[in-house]
């Protein structure tokens, strides 16, 4: 056990909010229970998620009011029982989907990974949810190899610029979607670069290749549209059927990385775990350079959120306490 006299600091989002409708709350800080420790933020991000949260479109996001936060990173405060007391001290990181957006977040220690000690704290963040994204739809879906060529859509974006590395790294041509302002930025990268508003994308898609993968990991067009918030999902399930029925040689699938964790914790657990290790790895090998559009305090999330919304930067918006 480790206890502490800091005090928390959190961002709540009340319901459906502007930006600026973001709250700022103190409080006490939680306490580490049973298999529990309590992590002392030091970086976590805006991802879409929590822009979807925001308008209430994400698929699965708790009732309002919650804290935000999809994944954050930090050092190991104190510890429940049945927890090692020498975990404190350590810097980890951890997938939490709602919650990270806290100067002092609680959760099980069976989530959290070690952070190695080369990779610092913001960059660990930016590969956090889009690293383990981008790791596990390239290598445990689509299996890419070298020689392999990949279109990534969003390719500025954070999830696609962790993705470019990666697919290069594993020795494949990458083409990118991106708006034009960012085409000389990707094509520095070794990426080729096609305008995602292009009349012709799919005829061009096509002619890569007769076959193929799709692997579909979000829905960003529907981000402000109104109505079902499952709807999107859903449309997106029965395209990967009809599109798996075609005897056409091409395969599809809809990638959640929270998938599999209620069906075997323990697995997932074991999944994240080896697969972040590898993202942090490639970090330290200088095979994936963090890519920070911005750093700012937890206390100018609203400004964090409607710069990360702006589609104007390249990789990842992080907060800092």
């Amino acid at each position: 056990m480790n206890n502490t006299t800091d005090a928390l600091v959190e961002v709540v989002l009340p319901g459906k909010v502007e930006p600026e409708g973001l709250e700022v709350r103190h409080g006490a800080v939680p306490v580490a229970g049973p298999g529990q420790v309590v992590i002392r933020m030091e970086a976590t991000g805006v991802s879409f998620a929590e822009q979807q949260m925001r308008r209430g479109r994400y698929y699965d996001q708790p009732a309002f009011p919650f804290v935000p936060g999809y994944d954050l990173v930090g050092t190991v405060q104190s510890t429940g029982t049945g927890v090692a007391p020498n975990l404190v001290g350590t810097r980890v990181a951890a997938l939490v989907k709602v919650g990270g957006w806290a100067s002092h977040v609680r959760v099980d220690a069976a989530d959290v990974v070690p952070v190695p000690a080369g990779v610092g704290s913001a960059e660990a963040e930016t590969v956090v949810v889009n690293g383990i994204t981008a790791w596990q739809m390239l290598h445990r879906r689509a299996r890419v190899r070298a020689g392999h060529t990949i279109l990534v859509h969003g390719a500025n974006g954070g999830v696609g610029t962790v993705l470019v590395q990666l697919a290069h790294a594993a020795g494949a041509r990458v083409i990118g979607t991106a708006s034009p302002r960012h085409h000389d930025a990707l094509r520095a990268q070794g990426v080729e670069p096609i305008d995602y508003r292009t009349p012709d994308l799919a005829a061009r898609v096509r002619e890569l290749a007769p076959g193929g993968t799709l692997v579909s990991y979000g829905s960003a067009s529907t981000r402000d549209d109104e109505g079902s918030k499952q709807l999107p999902v859903l449309k997106i399930l029965g395209r990967v059927w009809t599109w798996n029925a075609l005897p056409n040689g091409r395969h599809a699938y809809f990638f959640n990385v929270w998938a599999g964790r209620a069906l075997n914790k323990n697995q997932f657990r074991a999944r994240l775990r080896t697969d972040l290790a590898q993202v942090f790895a490639a970090v330290e090998r200088g095979e994936v350079t963090p890519r920070i559009a911005a750093r700012l305090p937890l206390a100018r999330v609203s400004e964090a959120l409607r710069l990360a919304e702006s589609g104007t930067v390249a990789g990842k918006v992080v907060l800092t306490p």
